[in-house]
């Protein structure tokens, strides 16, 4: 990948907060934070478009929970041309951690993630895009 410069004038207190935000991120220079804002914006754009974009849902849930899991396989397989993988992990004796990797229309997997998330008893659940 080719690099390019380029200077940027920007209003002193306007720096000043990237400077915090670069630090509280641990960034390694303003160089590597524009880029990351830059990504993350044009990333926002590609979802609010309904593109197509990759990411993870991240549930957590009690595993004893009537008819959860049998919940959340059937929501799955209702979209399963959007599912790339699953990950199960057991956090302890009750709780459950679930990584979906999920592939497709920008919008098609918020209505995915929300039907699982959706799902009584689970305690946490999120999805992260990113574009392609």
């Amino acid at each position: 990948m080719k690099t390019k410069r380029f200077g940027v004038s920007l209003d002193e207190n306007l720096v000043d907060s990237f400077d915090a935000f670069i630090a509280k991120h641990h960034f390694p220079n303003r160089s590597q934070a524009i880029g990351f804002l830059i990504q993350k914006n044009l990333t926002e754009e590609k979802w609010e478009e309904n593109r197509e974009v990759a990411g993870a849902i991240v549930l957590v849930y009690d595993h004893h929970r009537r008819e959860l899991q049998n919940r959340s396989t059937h929501i799955q397989h209702d979209f399963h041309h959007l599912v790339l993988s699953v990950q199960h992990v057991h956090l302890d004796h009750h709780n459950c951690l679930e990584t979906i990797a999920v592939k497709g229309r920008a919008r098609e997997l918020a209505e995915f993630s929300d039907r699982l998330i959706g799902i009584k008893g689970v305690m946490y659940g999120k999805l992260v895009m990113c574009s392609l």
